[in-house]
C-alpha cells in the first residue's frame, strides 16, 4: 500500500481566501496593525484556526531584521502590583507574534541599567520598563539602541516614552476623603525615600492638609517600602510614638495589608476605630476583611497601552493613547468620624 503523502500546511494565501479578505489584511492582523472591522478580524482568526496556520513568525522577523521579542524589566516579580501590569502586556502582545523576555531590577538604579544591558545584547526589539530607579537621562541613552516605553516617568522621543499616572493627584484625593468623612489626625505611611512616586504621594498628603488648614505633624509620617512587612511595622511604630490618629492613609495597597494586620492584633476595629486608605487597587483589595478603600489605578490599561505603544515605535507609526486617570475607590475601611 502507497504511503499517503502529507497534506501541504496552509499559507497565509490560503487564509486569506477562506476569510474573504486580501493577504496582507492576514498579514497586518497578524503582526498586530491592522485596522479593521471586528466581523472581518473574526473571519481571519476563524479561518487561521479551522486551517491550522501558523506561521513562521522567526523566519518573518528575521526579514525585518528582528528578533521578534520584547524585554520588559519589573521591580518585583513577586509583587502582585507588577503582577496585574503583566497581563496587561500579555494580552497587548497576543496576536502580534512577540514573545516577551522578563528581568527584575529589584529598585536598583545598577541593576536596573545591568538588566537593560543584558536585554540588548539580546538582541530584543524593544523594552518596557516598569518603574524603577533609573534617571531619565540613562534611559534615553539606552533608547538610542531599542526603542524603550517606561511607566513612571514623562518622557517622550521618537524612540523613547513614558507614562507617569499623577501620584500626587491620587494621594490627594485619597486624603481629601479622609477628611471630608471628619477626620483631622491622619497618619501616613509613606513609600520609600528617594522614590518619586513616594514622593509625589506625600507631596498629595500634604496639600490635602494644607488646603484644609490641617497643620502637617511629621510624627505621623513613617517611612514604609512598599511592602506588607513594612505597612505592619510602620503601624506598630506610630503606635509607640503614643500619637493620636483617627485614620491611616497607606502608600500602596500591599502597606496598607500589613498596617491592617497590626491593627487587627492590637484589637482596634476598622473602620470603626480608624480609617484606613490605600493606593493601588490591586485584585486581593476587594476582599480584605473589610474590603479595602483605595485608589484605583489602572495597573491593566497601563501594561496593555505601554505594549501597543511600544509595537508602534518599532513600526515607525505615531504613538497614541493615554491611560485612565487615577480614581478614589470607596469600600468598607473608611466612615465618617463619631
Amino acid at each position: 500500500m502507497a504511503d499517503i503523502p502529507p497534506s501541504s500546511p496552509s499559507t497565509l494565501l490560503d487564509v486569506a481566501r477562506q476569510a474573504g479578505v486580501s493577504p496582507s489584511t492576514v498579514s497586518r492582523i497578524l503582526n498586530g496593525t491592522a485596522k479593521v472591522s471586528d466581523d472581518k478580524r473574526r473571519a481571519v482568526l476563524t479561518a487561521i484556526e479551522e486551517m491550522k496556520f501558523a506561521p513562521n513568525q522567526m523566519a518573518q522577523g528575521l526579514k525585518k531584521g528582528r528578533s521578534m521579542t520584547i524585554g520588559i524589566v519589573v521591580q518585583d516579580i513577586s509583587s502582585p502590583f507588577f503582577d496585574e501590569t503583566l497581563r496587561g502586556v500579555d494580552d497587548g502582545l497576543k496576536g502580534t507574534g512577540y514573545a516577551s523576555v522578563i528581568v527584575s531590577g529589584h529598585w536598583n538604579a545598577e541593576e536596573e541599567a545591568d538588566r537593560i544591558r543584558l536585554l540588548l545584547a539580546r538582541k530584543v526589539d524593544g523594552i518596557i520598563l516598569l518603574s524603577g530607579r533609573i534617571d531619565d537621562e540613562t534611559v534615553l541613552g539606552f533608547s538610542g539602541q531599542r526603542p524603550i516605553v517606561s511607566t513612571g516617568r514623562a518622557i517622550k522621543t521618537r524612540s523613547a516614552l513614558g507614562f507617569k499616572m499623577d501620584n500626587e493627584y491620587g494621594a490627594y484625593l485619597a486624603v481629601h476623603h479622609l477628611i471630608e468623612l471628619g477626620h483631622r489626625h491622619i497618619a501616613f505611611i509613606s513609600g520609600p525615600a528617594n522614590n518619586t512616586d513616594a514622593d509625589d504621594r506625600l507631596a498629595g498628603y500634604a496639600r490635602a492638609l494644607r488646603e484644609a488648614n490641617i497643620p502637617l505633624d511629621d510624627k505621623l509620617v513613617v517611612e514604609g517600602n512598599y511592602h506588607e512587612a513594612s505597612g505592619m511595622l510602620a503601624m506598630n511604630r506610630l503606635f509607640d510614638t503614643g500619637q493620636q490618629f483617627t485614620a491611616v492613609f497607606a502608600a500602596n495597597d500591599l502597606s496598607a495589608y500589613g498596617a491592617r494586620l497590626a491593627l487587627y492584633r492590637k484589637g482596634i476595629r476598622v473602620p470603626d476605630d480608624i480609617s484606613l486608605v490605600g493606593f493601588d487597587d490591586l485584585p486581593g483589595s476587594s476582599y480584605t476583611t473589610p474590603p479595602l478603600t483605595t485608589i484605583r489605578q489602572p495597573l491593566y490599561d497601563i501594561g496593555r497601552i505601554a505594549t501597543h505603544a511600544l509595537l508602534r515605535i518599532i513600526n515607525g507609526e505615531e504613538v497614541r493613547g493615554e491611560v485612565p486617570p487615577l480614581e478614589l475607590i470607596v469600600r468598607e475601611t473608611t466612615r465618617r468620624l463619631r
